[in-house]
């Protein structure tokens, strides 16, 4: 079994997914951090803390992507109730149909054959 401290920040995230966890850091001033790094992004300290995101959030902003030959699909950033933002697709019937600001929650899936999975949201029920 891998020991995740061992591990780079970009695969202690995959590490997280692949487990359904949406990873995250917190630098020692108790600031969410998100990508993750392996320094504080504010003072340049090693070992920030590892977090659990709870997955909920909310569209900060939306675009729909048109890619040729494939069915469009909701582009956004997040912004995450611990604090930190992340661009993520938004999985849904209608992507043109997504308001700025709607609640969402986190689920994982890889985005292409054969690739790890990643955070995708959907849409959270109402009151989440």
């Amino acid at each position: 079994m891998t020991d995740p401290a061992t591990l780079s920040p970009r695969s202690r995230f995959l590490w997280h997914a692949a487990r359904g966890e949406l990873a995250f850091q917190r630098s020692g001033s108790g600031r969410a951090v998100f990508h993750p790094r392996a320094v504080d992004p504010d003072t340049g300290a090693e070992g920030m803390e590892w977090e659990v995101s709870a997955g909920l959030g909310r569209i900060h902003s939306l675009t729909v992507v048109h890619p040729q030959g494939e069915p469009p699909f909701a582009l956004a950033l997040v912004d995450l109730d611990e604090g930190f933002r992340m661009m993520s697709r938004i999985d849904c019937d209608d992507p043109a149909s997504v308001p700025i600001g709607a609640r969402v929650r986190a689920g994982f899936r890889p985005l292409a054959a054969g690739e790890p999975p990643l955070p995708v949201f959907a849409p959270a029920e109402a009151g989440a």
